[in-house]
């Protein structure tokens, strides 16, 4: 396998979704323990990749997610229910995001007029 240009490398930094964070960098980033990671992986909120080791890796996109469930967590919500929360928030900004495209596409049959 050829070896990686800078910029090629670079790159994978600059992806949100590049599991660059060992699990205990990722706790310290989010001001949570390791514990909490695995808790939130194990009610599914967020899956770690695993490195060629066995190491759970996150994403920068991964850690905002678990950091949503921090922050309820940390306002005396139970984690189970904090993580179907995030989960719900997304959905509801999904349903949102597409709901605003429907609207902004003109009426059926006007589009060649």
């Amino acid at each position: 396998m050829p070896p990686e240009t800078p910029s090629r490398g670079q790159d994978r930094f600059d992806d949100d979704d590049f599991p660059a964070y060992t699990m205990g960098r990722a706790a310290a980033m989010i001001g949570a323990t390791p514990g909490f990671l695995r808790a939130v992986g194990e009610a599914r909120l967020i899956t770690p990749l695993r490195s060629d080791g066995g190491h759970r890796r996150y994403s920068r996109c991964q850690l905002r997610v678990a950091a949503r469930a921090r922050e309820l967590v940390d306002q005396g919500t139970p984690i189970e229910a904090a993580c179907r929360i995030v989960v719900l928030e997304d959905q509801l900004e999904d349903a949102l995001r597409v709901n605003e495209e429907l609207r902004s596409r003109p009426p059926a049959g006007t589009e060649y007029l």
